[in-house]
Protein backbone atom coordinates (compact mmCIF):
# COMPACT_ATOMS: atom_id res chain seq x y z
CA UNK A 1 0.00 0.00 0.00
CA UNK A 2 3.07 2.54 1.33
CA UNK A 3 4.54 1.86 -2.55
CA UNK A 4 1.09 2.63 -4.40
CA UNK A 5 0.83 6.15 -2.18
CA UNK A 6 4.09 7.13 -2.72
CA UNK A 7 4.19 6.44 -6.45
CA UNK A 8 0.68 8.64 -6.95
CA UNK A 9 2.71 11.72 -5.19
CA UNK A 10 2.63 14.78 -7.99
CA UNK A 11 6.44 16.02 -8.14
CA UNK A 12 7.43 19.60 -8.41
CA UNK A 13 7.64 18.70 -12.12
CA UNK A 14 4.39 17.78 -12.27
CA UNK A 15 2.83 20.86 -11.12
CA UNK A 16 4.78 22.98 -12.72
CA UNK A 17 3.44 21.56 -16.06
CA UNK A 18 0.27 21.55 -14.34
CA UNK A 19 0.79 25.56 -13.78
CA UNK A 20 1.63 25.86 -17.16
CA UNK A 21 -0.91 24.02 -18.88
CA UNK A 22 -3.40 26.34 -16.84
CA UNK A 23 -1.73 29.52 -17.68
CA UNK A 24 -1.73 28.70 -21.17
CA UNK A 25 -5.49 27.81 -20.78
CA UNK A 26 -6.25 30.98 -19.39
CA UNK A 27 -4.06 33.40 -21.84
CA UNK A 28 -6.36 31.06 -25.04
CA UNK A 29 -9.45 32.25 -23.57
CA UNK A 30 -8.14 36.10 -23.04
CA UNK A 31 -6.76 35.99 -26.74
CA UNK A 32 -10.05 35.65 -27.87
CA UNK A 33 -11.72 38.22 -25.41
CA UNK A 34 -9.12 40.70 -25.51
CA UNK A 35 -9.31 40.72 -29.39
CA UNK A 36 -13.17 41.83 -29.15
CA UNK A 37 -11.36 45.36 -27.56
CA UNK A 38 -8.61 45.81 -29.44
CA UNK A 39 -11.20 45.49 -32.93
CA UNK A 40 -13.17 48.41 -30.92
CA UNK A 41 -10.03 50.42 -30.11
CA UNK A 42 -8.99 50.52 -33.63
CA UNK A 43 -12.51 51.56 -34.56
CA UNK A 44 -12.16 54.66 -32.11
CA UNK A 45 -8.97 55.54 -32.98
CA UNK A 46 -10.92 55.73 -36.97
CA UNK A 47 -13.50 57.61 -35.61
CA UNK A 48 -11.63 60.22 -33.82
CA UNK A 49 -9.27 60.86 -36.54
CA UNK A 50 -12.68 61.43 -38.51
CA UNK A 51 -13.46 64.33 -36.03
CA UNK A 52 -9.70 65.54 -35.92
CA UNK A 53 -8.83 63.96 -32.10
CA UNK A 54 -5.33 62.89 -32.75
CA UNK A 55 -4.70 62.80 -29.34
CA UNK A 56 -7.64 60.33 -28.42
CA UNK A 57 -6.78 58.45 -31.62
CA UNK A 58 -3.26 57.61 -30.21
CA UNK A 59 -4.73 57.17 -26.85
CA UNK A 60 -6.90 54.29 -28.15
CA UNK A 61 -4.03 52.88 -30.63
CA UNK A 62 -1.86 53.11 -27.22
CA UNK A 63 -4.00 51.20 -25.42
CA UNK A 64 -4.64 48.92 -28.08
CA UNK A 65 -0.56 48.26 -28.00
CA UNK A 66 -0.39 47.63 -24.30
CA UNK A 67 -2.92 44.61 -24.51
CA UNK A 68 -1.09 42.83 -27.43
CA UNK A 69 2.09 43.51 -25.74
CA UNK A 70 0.88 41.71 -22.39
CA UNK A 71 -0.21 38.95 -24.59
CA UNK A 72 2.70 38.64 -26.38
CA UNK A 73 5.53 38.71 -23.13
CA UNK A 74 2.69 35.94 -21.45
CA UNK A 75 2.99 33.93 -24.55
CA UNK A 76 6.60 33.79 -24.91
CA UNK A 77 7.59 33.20 -21.33
CA UNK A 78 5.25 30.30 -21.21
CA UNK A 79 7.03 28.70 -24.10
CA UNK A 80 10.18 29.43 -22.79
CA UNK A 81 9.17 27.83 -18.89
CA UNK A 82 7.91 24.48 -21.40
CA UNK A 83 11.52 24.47 -22.62
CA UNK A 84 12.84 24.65 -19.10
CA UNK A 85 10.35 22.08 -17.53
CA UNK A 86 10.82 19.39 -20.40
CA UNK A 87 14.87 19.36 -19.78
CA UNK A 88 15.98 16.04 -17.92
CA UNK A 89 17.76 18.63 -14.98
CA UNK A 90 14.49 20.29 -14.01
CA UNK A 91 15.96 20.75 -10.20
CA UNK A 92 18.70 22.70 -11.72
CA UNK A 93 16.31 24.86 -13.47
CA UNK A 94 13.55 24.89 -10.66
CA UNK A 95 14.21 27.75 -9.24
CA UNK A 96 13.41 29.91 -12.48
CA UNK A 97 10.75 28.02 -13.60
CA UNK A 98 8.50 28.69 -10.34
CA UNK A 99 9.76 32.51 -10.57
CA UNK A 100 8.65 32.42 -14.21
CA UNK A 101 4.95 30.87 -13.16
CA UNK A 102 4.55 33.52 -10.76
CA UNK A 103 5.94 36.53 -13.12
CA UNK A 104 3.42 34.88 -15.93
CA UNK A 105 0.40 34.44 -12.76
CA UNK A 106 0.93 38.72 -11.97
CA UNK A 107 0.98 39.44 -15.80
CA UNK A 108 -2.27 37.31 -16.37
CA UNK A 109 -3.91 39.19 -13.47
CA UNK A 110 -2.71 42.71 -15.41
CA UNK A 111 -4.16 41.19 -18.80
CA UNK A 112 -7.39 40.59 -16.38
CA UNK A 113 -7.91 43.80 -15.53
CA UNK A 114 -7.84 45.04 -19.06
CA UNK A 115 -10.34 42.44 -20.35
CA UNK A 116 -13.05 44.80 -18.00
CA UNK A 117 -15.21 44.89 -20.34
CA UNK A 118 -16.58 47.41 -23.38
CA UNK A 119 -17.51 49.82 -21.37
CA UNK A 120 -13.72 50.72 -20.18
CA UNK A 121 -12.89 51.00 -24.08
CA UNK A 122 -16.23 53.62 -24.98
CA UNK A 123 -14.63 56.04 -22.46
CA UNK A 124 -12.51 57.01 -24.64
CA UNK A 125 -14.54 58.53 -27.09
CA UNK A 126 -16.36 59.98 -23.92
CA UNK A 127 -16.52 63.79 -23.05
CA UNK A 128 -17.97 63.15 -19.09
CA UNK A 129 -15.65 64.80 -16.12
CA UNK A 130 -15.86 61.31 -15.51
CA UNK A 131 -14.96 59.69 -19.51
CA UNK A 132 -12.02 62.58 -19.40
CA UNK A 133 -10.30 61.71 -15.89
CA UNK A 134 -10.49 57.91 -17.07
CA UNK A 135 -8.40 58.95 -19.95
CA UNK A 136 -6.09 60.87 -18.26
CA UNK A 137 -5.45 57.63 -16.10
CA UNK A 138 -5.22 55.29 -18.93
CA UNK A 139 -2.40 57.84 -20.30
CA UNK A 140 -0.53 58.20 -17.40
CA UNK A 141 -0.66 54.22 -16.77
CA UNK A 142 0.61 53.56 -20.33
CA UNK A 143 3.81 55.92 -20.07
CA UNK A 144 5.69 53.36 -18.18
CA UNK A 145 4.46 50.99 -19.96
CA UNK A 146 5.09 51.20 -23.77
CA UNK A 147 8.66 50.79 -24.98
CA UNK A 148 10.36 52.91 -27.54
CA UNK A 149 9.68 50.54 -29.98
CA UNK A 150 6.07 50.31 -29.05
CA UNK A 151 5.56 54.14 -29.56
CA UNK A 152 6.54 54.39 -32.95
CA UNK A 153 5.01 51.37 -34.41
CA UNK A 154 1.50 53.08 -32.85
CA UNK A 155 2.56 56.16 -34.74
CA UNK A 156 3.55 54.13 -37.29
CA UNK A 157 -0.42 52.47 -37.02
CA UNK A 158 -1.71 56.09 -36.64
CA UNK A 159 0.06 57.51 -39.74
CA UNK A 160 -1.89 54.64 -41.63
CA UNK A 161 -5.25 55.17 -40.30
CA UNK A 162 -4.72 58.66 -41.36
CA UNK A 163 -3.69 57.91 -45.23
CA UNK A 164 -6.99 55.44 -45.20
CA UNK A 165 -9.40 58.19 -43.94
CA UNK A 166 -8.24 60.20 -46.30
CA UNK A 167 -8.97 57.53 -49.23
CA UNK A 168 -7.39 56.57 -52.71
CA UNK A 169 -5.65 59.82 -54.17
CA UNK A 170 -4.81 60.50 -57.83
CA UNK A 171 -1.71 59.41 -58.53
CA UNK A 172 0.98 61.57 -60.32
CA UNK A 173 2.67 60.47 -62.98
CA UNK A 174 5.06 57.73 -63.15
CA UNK A 175 8.64 59.31 -61.83
CA UNK A 176 11.68 58.72 -64.04
CA UNK A 177 13.77 58.96 -61.31
CA UNK A 178 13.58 55.83 -58.46
CA UNK A 179 11.70 56.75 -55.20
CA UNK A 180 13.28 58.85 -52.69
CA UNK A 181 14.21 56.39 -49.21
CA UNK A 182 14.74 57.70 -46.25
CA UNK A 183 18.30 57.19 -44.35
CA UNK A 184 19.24 55.87 -41.21
CA UNK A 185 19.80 59.31 -40.22
CA UNK A 186 16.34 60.67 -41.05
CA UNK A 187 14.87 57.73 -39.38
CA UNK A 188 16.46 58.51 -36.33
CA UNK A 189 15.86 62.12 -36.73
CA UNK A 190 12.01 61.18 -36.94
CA UNK A 191 12.34 59.26 -34.30
CA UNK A 192 13.70 61.56 -32.09
CA UNK A 193 10.72 63.82 -32.77
CA UNK A 194 7.81 62.02 -31.91
CA UNK A 195 9.75 61.08 -28.44
CA UNK A 196 10.37 64.96 -28.14
CA UNK A 197 6.22 65.01 -28.97
CA UNK A 198 5.50 61.96 -26.59
CA UNK A 199 7.24 63.98 -23.80
CA UNK A 200 5.43 67.11 -24.49
CA UNK A 201 2.20 65.45 -24.47
CA UNK A 202 3.17 63.58 -20.87
CA UNK A 203 3.97 67.14 -19.63
CA UNK A 204 0.67 68.37 -20.41
CA UNK A 205 -1.38 65.74 -18.77
CA UNK A 206 -1.70 66.85 -15.04
CA UNK A 207 -2.77 70.35 -16.87
CA UNK A 208 -5.45 69.15 -18.41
Amino acid sequence: MGNTNSSHKISSQDRAILDMKNQRDKLQKYQKRITVLTDRETAIAKECLARNDRKRALLALRRKKYQESLLAKTDAQLAQLEQLTSQVEFALVQKDVLYGLQQGTQVLQMINKEMGGIEGVEKLLGETEEARAYQEEISQMLAGNLSNQDEDEVEDELEALQREAQGPVSLPNVPTAPPEVETPEEELKKQKARAKARAREQAAIPAS
